[in-house]
Formats: C-alpha cells, structure tokens, sequence
C-alpha cells in the first residue's frame, strides 16, 4: 500500500462534494483527498480503502458500509458521520473531531484513534486491547462491552461516558479523567492501576476524608 504522501491528490471541487465526485476521483485507485467538503455526503458502500483524508470537513456524512480498510484520516472534522457496516481494519484517525459518530457493526481490527475527540460516539464493543491510547476524550460516549484490557490511557477521558460490561483488566488508567467516581464504579475498573488521587475521590464517595 503506497504511504498517503505518495498518493494521487485530485482537486477539491467547489463547494460540497457528493458522491459522483467522489466516485470519479477514485477512478484510478486510492488517493488523498486534502481538504475536500464532504459534509452530509452520502459515500456509503464505496471503495476507499487505502485512502488518506487530510483536514476534510465530513460533517454529518455516511460511511456505511464503505471499505476504509488501511484508511487514514488526519485532522478531519468528522462530527455525527455514520459507520455502521463500515470496513475498518488497519484504518487510523489523528486529531479529528468524532462528535457523535457512530461505529455499529464496523469491522474494526487494528482500528486505532489519536488525539481526537469521540464525545458522545457509539463505540460500542469495539476493542482497544494493549494499545497506547492518547488525547482521546470519550466523554459521554457508549463504550458498553468495549475491551481495553493491558491498555495504557494518558490525557484521555472517561468522564459520564457508559462503561457497562466493558474490561479494564490491567489496564493503566493514570493518565485518564474518570469522571465523579463513586463506589459503584469501583468494579467496572477491576484489575486496572489508578493513581493515588483517583483511589482518594472512590473513597471520598463513601464520605471518608482522605489525608
């Protein structure tokens, strides 16, 4: 797979692109698409494996069912865009703006995020196992069943998002927010490490004064 600086950059079109313009682009294979407008595109079941996406704005657009296998997209706004179906092994987002994106039923193996923003995302199930999680903010967001067993969290958030039934086991949550902790979330992070001073605030939910 050529690396994305080595792709073919067809021209952004005027205004909003749809999907013929899309389409057209990809005659010739994967490209990059630098600072295309595909806000509300609706790019569902296409071809875009391979493809770098590069400060697009994608607002409120659908991926369903497209492949994005080995897909890169770098600081793109992707607020309340649609993946359910979607292929997305080996794909790779960095500094986006996931706001309300939902993941359903995506194919997700390798999937890796990065600086970014998932506040309020679906993300349902998906796994985050060993892997360095950085400047993620999951505020909000459904992670019920998501796996982040021996993965390590630094700047990340994990304030009010939902968390039931998902795994932390041996997992470092240090460098992550966890929100208002109460004795009833205790369990969720079973077998994870946490600092001294999110141990203090599980105890301050009991109405025991920390020292």
């Amino acid at each position: 797979m050529a690396a994305a600086a080595d792709l073919p950059e067809p021209a952004a079109p005027d205004g909003v692109a749809d999907r013929a313009a899309v389409q057209a682009a990809l005659a010739q294979g994967p490209v990059r698409f630098s600072g295309w407008n595909l806000a509300g595109a609706e790019l569902g079941g296409l071809d875009l494996h391979g493809c770098a996406f590069v400060r697009c704005r994608g607002g409120q657009a659908s991926f369903a069912s497209a492949d994005l296998t080995e897909a890169s997209f770098e600081g793109c706004d992707l607020n309340n865009t649609r993946w359910r179906g979607a292929r997305l092994s080996a794909a790779r987002f960095a500094g986006c703006k996931l706001t309300g994106a939902q993941f359903q039923e995506v194919g997700a193996l390798g999937l890796s995020f990065a600086a970014s923003l998932l506040v309020n995302a679906y993300l349902r199930g998906l796994s985050f196992r060993r892997q360095q999680l950085e400047g993620l903010d999951f505020s909000g967001a459904d992670l019920a069943g998501c796996d982040f067993r021996e993965a390590v969290l630094v700047d990340c958030s994990l304030r009010d998002a939902n968390l039931a039934n998902a795994r932390f086991e041996g997992a470092d949550l240090r460098g992550a927010d966890l929100g208002a902790l109460k004795l009833a979330d205790a369990g969720r992070f079973k077998g994870a490490a946490i600092s001294k001073q999110q141990a203090a605030q599980l105890l301050a939910g009991l109405g025991l004064k920390v020292f």
